[in-house]
């Protein structure tokens, strides 16, 4: 996976730029450095490169403004650095598009991770099967039929609806807003306790168990997103 894979990493503070760098380049990565957004934005019309690293904190134009403009032009993988504290800003990012965030300070563990999660969705999400399987799971795009544990599984359209939105995203952190903008559309983007309904009545239909989902995860104060690797519950 990291053969040939070009990431550019975006960061004020040079020690951060070079500790990426390093451990980035280890793990086989090719990796450029910007240290302003007005840097990144001439590196990526030059050569696009194949995955974003986003501090929210630049001087002059800030993370979210860069991912903003990004998305306007590129379909890039884009993952934001984020100082905690931050939620809000955190939040903004991903409702512009990023595609995920690491909390500083992160583990190069954490994030080597979080990269692979990224690429391997961009890769494979949107490929051509319309019959989708994860774990237990199974959903037929076409027929808009639910198996789970081999059994049929009745989803209202909505539910539905959120599911398939869910997994076309899978890996990607959807805040409350994003998803209720997407699935129910601008006039709902405030109902954040109208979503969790949804999603609590998604889990008990697909859910071994509601307390432990390893379908649908919660990522605390920001949203949800499907998981991309299948834990068995003891």
């Amino acid at each position: 996976m990291s053969h040939g894979t070009r990431i550019l990493a975006i960061d004020d503070e040079r020690q951060i730029r070079r500790a990426l760098q390093v451990n980035l380049e280890a793990k086989g990565y090719e990796v450029i450095t910007a240290e302003t957004g007005e840097e990144a934005l001439q590196i990526i019309r030059h050569r696009p490169p194949d995955l974003v690293l986003v501090d929210l904190l630049l001087p002059g134009m800030d993370g979210i403004e860069l991912t903003r403009q990004l998305r306007e032009i590129y379909q890039i993988p884009i993952i934001i650095l984020s100082a905690i504290g931050e939620e809000a800003k955190k939040i903004e990012a991903l409702e512009m598009g990023a595609d995920d965030y690491v909390i500083k300070p992160f583990s190069m563990e954490e994030l080597v991770a979080r990269i692979r999660s990224v690429l391997r969705r961009t890769a494979s999400i949107y490929g051509t099967d319309s019959i989708f399987t994860f774990g237990e799971l199974q959903v037929d795009f076409d027929r808009r039929e639910i198996r789970i544990r081999e059994k049929s599984v009745r989803l209202t359209p909505t539910e539905y609806d959120l599911l398939k939105y869910l997994i076309h995203n899978a890996g990607k952190v959807l805040t409350h807003g994003t998803i209720l903008r997407a699935v129910w559309g601008p006039g709902y983007v405030d109902q954040a306790q109208y979503l969790r309904v949804f999603i609590g009545n998604l889990r008990k239909k697909l859910e071994k168990n509601t307390a432990r989902p390893q379908y649908i995860l919660t990522d605390p104060g920001v949203g949800y997103r499907f998981a991309t690797d299948f834990m068995e519950n003891e």
